[in-house]
């Protein structure tokens, strides 16, 4: 089972007088909503995850939507048993977070995990799912603190590249 979450920072408020209609790309993906983002196996009841508050929490879950395809390349899909990588750089550190696929599922390590420590495992049709959730209840919760990022067409175009499933 599968648990993506986050938690806003207070050290890094996003202001209040930004018109979040007509912000662009870059500043949602790299300076707002910053703080910690974190997946669990809770089945396992293991988690890898993030402690330095200023992790852009929307850019995070974009760009795991994006890794999820990304993984999905191979025309034989779970059937392939050639690994597939990808990984996710965290922007103002040396830190990634790093995917493996082969056949169904999907290998999750970071820089930051102790060596000796196995990688978190997923279905990759699951994480796809998870994924996708994470980010529209995460886009869901944005607006509700700024109403007009509803508005916003870069987060139209979001949710309806990355539908939920």
């Amino acid at each position: 089972m599968i648990d993506l979450g986050y938690s806003l920072s207070p050290r890094f408020p996003d202001p209040a007088q930004l018109d979040y209609r007509t912000v662009d790309v870059r500043t949602l993906r790299h300076d707002l909503f910053c703080g910690d983002v974190y997946i669990a196996d809770t089945k396992e009841d293991r988690e890898l995850s993030t402690a330095w508050g200023w992790v852009p929490v929307l850019d995070f879950a974009w760009a795991l939507c994006d890794i999820v395809e990304q993984l999905d390349t191979d025309p034989r899909g779970s059937r392939s048993a050639r690994p597939v990588h990808a990984e996710l750089d965290f922007t103002e550190s040396t830190d990634r977070m790093l995917f493996e696929r082969r056949f169904g599922w999907v290998d999750i390590a970071a820089d930051w995990m102790p060596a000796d420590e196995p990688p978190l495992t997923f279905n990759h049709a699951a994480l796809r799912r998870e994924a996708r959730d994470f980010l529209h209840d995460l886009i869901a919760d944005l607006t509700d603190l700024h109403e007009s990022l509803g508005d916003n067409p870069v987060v139209w175009d979001l949710q309806v590249r990355f539908p939920r499933v």
